[in-house]
């Protein structure tokens, strides 16, 4: 099986249906433990903190990278010191494969 990391994210289309939880549960098991589903289950959360705003941006801008390479993107909420990622596949109305890659990306980056 290939890491999440080194996956590619793929273009679904509107109406191809979310993960069911058992895939979730799997899927949620390959990533960092700071992870956390929103309480609707349609969301991947991540609390990130760092030093200084300095190094908060540099993270921002590294998301950024990675979201425009996989052509996947997060919502994004930005203070002084962290950074909070939310990932989920809005054609889906949910989460996918993409959203848990994405995560993996990010883990690696050592955030």
């Amino acid at each position: 099986m290939t890491a999440l990391r080194d996956r590619k994210c793929v273009a679904l289309a509107t109406g191809t249906p979310a993960l069911d939880v058992a895939a979730v549960t799997r899927l949620k098991s390959q990533i960092a433990s700071d992870w956390s589903l929103a309480p609707d289950g349609k969301a991947l959360l991540r609390d990130f903190r760092f030093k200084d705003f300095y190094r908060t941006m540099s993270f921002v801008n590294a998301v950024a990278h990675v979201a425009n390479v996989e052509d996947h993107h997060p919502d994004l909420e930005i203070g002084y010191s962290h950074c909070r990622v939310i990932w989920s596949t809005h054609s889906v109305g949910g989460l996918s494969d993409n959203d848990f890659i994405c995560a993996a990306k990010l883990d690696a980056l050592g955030g």
